[in-house]
């Protein structure tokens, strides 16, 4: 059986895809400030698409907030992920104009084309499907955005023209741009 401490020290190795630094930085950044978790925790997932669970330790050590705090934050808002999202994420709107304008029959027809559900990412971590309460983009019903650009007015028996559209587009990954961008 591994020693505690050895799953720490193998925490430590794994939570280089985000350099130390920057965890470090952003847990200073929101320490002092009351009520603050939830908003690293954004800023963290904003960074990587995830909080993955190396990312999440070493937040609360710097923070000194004891992990079991920061699982009951990740595991009520359903808008936290704890596993990466894929590469492509396809958010089909389920608000009342798209819904009204048959999303459901678009959500099931990318959920057949790709072999998932909603909520799942592809075997090989290129898609990630979602169904979301309302994108704001209600006049052009029934959409998708896929890493933040708008699909609107789709034919929702098209799924596959949909997934055609996003190959060819190949959107950039919002947590690469969001990254980049501080």
């Amino acid at each position: 059986m591994m020693s505690e401490q050895t799953a720490l020290d193998d925490a430590e190795v794994e939570v280089e895809e985000v350099p130390e630094d920057e965890i470090v930085v952003l847990a200073q950044k929101w320490k002092k400030k009351r009520g603050s978790l939830i908003m690293a925790l954004h800023e963290l997932q904003g960074r990587l698409g995830y909080v993955p669970r190396e990312a999440a330790m070493k937040l609360g050590r710097e923070m000194g907030i004891p992990l079991a705090n920061i699982y009951e934050v990740l595991t009520f808002y359903n808008y936290f992920k704890l596993e990466s999202p894929g590469k492509y994420i396809i958010s089909v709107c389920t608000g009342t104009a798209c819904h009204i304008k048959g999303s459901p029959k678009l959500l099931h027809g990318v959920e057949d084309e790709l072999g998932i559900k909603e909520g799942e990412s592809t075997p090989d971590g290129e898609y990630h499907l979602q169904g979301v309460r309302c994108l704001g983009c209600c006049g052009l019903a029934p959409l998708a955005s896929v890493n933040g650009k708008v699909y609107g007015k789709q034919d929702v028996t098209d799924a596959h023209g949909l997934l055609g559209q996003v190959r060819q587009d190949r959107p950039m990954h919002v947590a690469v741009e969001s990254a980049d961008a501080e």
